[in-house]
């Protein structure tokens, strides 16, 4: 389930204008998005039980990091994106609300991957990178991975079913409007992600993350084990 109106809106309000006549576009986007979206509930049950820093690949806004917080996961976090404006806005909301834990950088994932040793997010982005492109950046995300740590993944996986199809569309619309940089390029099926990942020697969970939209949104949670 999403969070409820009023828990969206108290981490929402981290993206308000510093003026009352600023643009509250990120805020009223932020509050629908958590309101609606069941992603972050199932991300902050998947990290629960580990203390180890996380990388956010594509965090856009950094969204993750507010959720992490409200939810009293005091993890080190590490935001990267293409979107250099997402970016600067993730940046402006984290240091209004001290999330002194929170930094954030600005990668281009499709050429370069960034440092890190610990837990790995990658949520609403494989479907951005050629078919060989994902397999280096889950090659090098299970790399990352500390004994005890997760890589949690949400992903539009590819089945040919009606919300396959409806998730493509949708991807395709937020790209023409701008909200997203990059079309999407290639969905992975649910074949080929477990089979990397247990190839990898970790144990690898699937579940339906639709909520109440019509999108064939999945959470795949990955553990190495301790």
């Amino acid at each position: 389930m999403p969070f409820s109106r009023r828990h969206a809106d108290g981490i929402a309000r981290a993206f308000l204008p510093a003026r009352w006549w600023g643009n509250r576009y990120d805020y009223y986007y932020t509050r629908e998005k958590l309101a609606s979206d069941p992603l972050y509930p199932g991300v902050l049950q998947a990290l629960r039980g580990s203390d180890a820093p996380l990388l956010d690949l594509g965090c856009g806004m950094g969204l993750l990091a507010h959720a992490l917080q409200q939810d009293g996961q005091a993890l080190a976090y590490y935001g990267v994106d293409n979107d250099a404006p997402k970016i600067g806005r993730g940046q402006r909301a984290a240091a209004r609300i001290g999330l002194a834990q929170a930094r954030f950088e600005v990668v281009d994932l499709a050429r370069t991957l960034p440092s890190h040793q610990g837990s790995v997010a990658i949520l609403d982005v494989l479907q951005y990178l050629p078919q060989t492109a994902q397999k280096r950046l889950l090659d090098a995300s299970i790399a990352m991975l500390t004994p005890g740590a997760r890589l949690v993944i949400r992903a539009a996986l590819d089945d040919g079913s009606r919300r396959d199809s409806t998730t493509r569309l949708t991807d395709r619309f937020a790209h023409l409007i701008g909200w997203m940089q990059s079309v999407p390029v290639h969905y992975p099926s649910e074949r080929d992600l477990r089979g990397t990942l247990e190839t990898a020697g970790l144990t690898v969970d699937f579940a339906p993350l639709y909520g109440k939209t019509p999108f064939n949104h999945w959470l795949i949670v990955a553990t190495r084990a301790g």
